[in-house]
Parts: C-alpha cells; structure tokens; sequence
C-alpha cells in the first residue's frame, strides 16, 4: 500500500534494519521500544487489521508465530519468557494500520497491560 509506513519499510523507501527476513515476513526493532527487547513482526504483503484476515492467511500468520517464536529463543534477554501483542483498531492502540506483533521481553510483564 502507497502510503503505509510499513509497506515503506518492507520496500526499502525507509530504512528498516531488520531483525529476520524472509520472502512473506519481516521483523525489526521498533523505534520506540517499550521494553528492553521490542521487535515488530509483520507480513511483507499488507493486510491493516486482523479483521482484514482472510481464509488461507492461517498459514502466513501461524509461519510469523513460528519465526517469533524461533527469533525469541536465540535472544539471551527472552530466555525467562517473552510476550507477543497485537491491536486491532484505533481504539486498541493501533496507530500503523498493517498488521504488525509486538515480541516484548527483557523485563518483568504486568498484568492488565493497559
């Protein structure tokens, strides 16, 4: 999508500094972390929401959990647990609409998060 920051960043018009990278996923740090390890995971392909989701996109989406999952276990700081976030609309605190997971870790979570 034309102007989606995240599209920008997949396509290389804004410099990424990726994390993992792959032909359908790309991870990388996020500019304003809010813990000591915060990566942003997201499909190459755009889709804004989770409600966006269509049937078939399972697979992509159970490979993003998987590669999370695989890029948390090589991080020293995620060894004692990680947390996965995503939001859905405005109102759930997504402000960049292409859906995007938060791997938050290296600090004690709380519960309720927001």
């Amino acid at each position: 999508m034309k102007d989606c920051l995240f599209c920008k960043i997949v396509s290389g018009e804004i410099p990424g500094n990726p994390v993992y990278e792959d032909d359908e996923i790309y991870m990388f740090n996020d500019i304003s972390p809010q813990a000591p390890v915060h990566i942003l995971a997201i499909p190459k392909r755009h889709i804004a929401t989770s409600n966006d989701l269509k049937t078939g996109d399972e697979i992509l989406i159970g490979k993003l959990f998987l590669k999370l999952k695989e890029v948390a276990q090589g991080i020293d700081k995620l060894k004692n647990g990680y947390r996965i976030v995503t939001n859905c609309g405005a109102e759930s605190g997504q402000s960049v609409f292409h859906i995007h997971f938060h791997l938050l870790g290296g600090r004690p979570m709380k519960w309720p998060p927001g």
